[in-house]
């Protein structure tokens, strides 16, 4: 399941984590990046710093509290977010996600876009899946979610800067279809709440979510 979310940050938010995190300390990307991608990947990171673990908690914060999110991803851990620079020329080839990250298992990847897309040229996530390459490029404070299985790129930066804050979920349920089950009765049960309230059609489907959540869970 591809899903983008708006507005993960609002206007105000967004403006202030892009004036602090374009006063990071980056440095080369590819010292995170395995054997066999580090020749493909060109962008810079923002190195270990009191300044970054603001920005992280800030997002991360955000995410938590992001009815969607949660519902969608079902988090159980995440990885330490990366905050993302990409500046003219560079780029990011065809890769797959490493499966485990900081010991956790790497079920959903996000990019958080910080800046508007009109601001650079290129620098589009295209994800691959088995029909075609879709292509991202959000507005900011929008994120894009997205399996960690799938092949991915970015674009090169024809011009501008492209900075965004990548991370990636291990869910509380492992299967993409059971999470896309628990993700529509979510919003089933939201929607019969909203028209109905608490009745005993909605009562059974809190039911049977909590049940398949408890079969499901790992």
């Amino acid at each position: 399941m591809f899903l983008a979310l708006e507005q993960v940050l609002n206007a105000g938010e967004v403006a202030a984590l892009r004036e602090a995190a374009a006063a990071l300390d980056f440095g080369d990307g590819r010292a995170t990046a395995g054997r066999y991608v580090r020749e493909i990947k060109a962008n810079d990171q923002a190195r270990p710093s009191p300044e970054l673990e603001a920005v992280q908690a800030k997002v991360s914060a955000a995410l938590m509290a992001h009815p969607v999110f949660a519902s969608a991803a079902r988090p159980r851990a995440m990885t330490k977010l990366i905050v993302s620079r990409y500046r003219e020329g560079q780029t990011y080839g065809m890769h797959v996600d490493d499966a485990l990250m900081q010991g956790v298992r790497t079920d959903l990847s996000f990019t958080l876009f910080l800046n508007d897309p009109e601001s650079y040229e290129g620098g589009a996530l295209i994800v691959a899946d088995t029909v075609e390459e879709r292509a991202f490029k959000l507005a900011a404070g929008d994120l894009i979610l997205y399996p960690s299985t799938t092949l991915h790129r970015v674009e090169p930066v024809r011009s501008g800067t492209r900075l965004c804050v990548v991370g990636w979920v291990q869910s509380w349920v492992r299967s993409v279809e059971q999470r896309e089950i628990l993700f529509d009765l979510d919003r089933a049960i939201a929607d019969i709440f909203a028209r109905e309230g608490k009745t005993g059609l909605f009562d059974t489907l809190c039911k049977t979510r909590s049940n398949l959540i408890r079969m499901w869970a790992a």
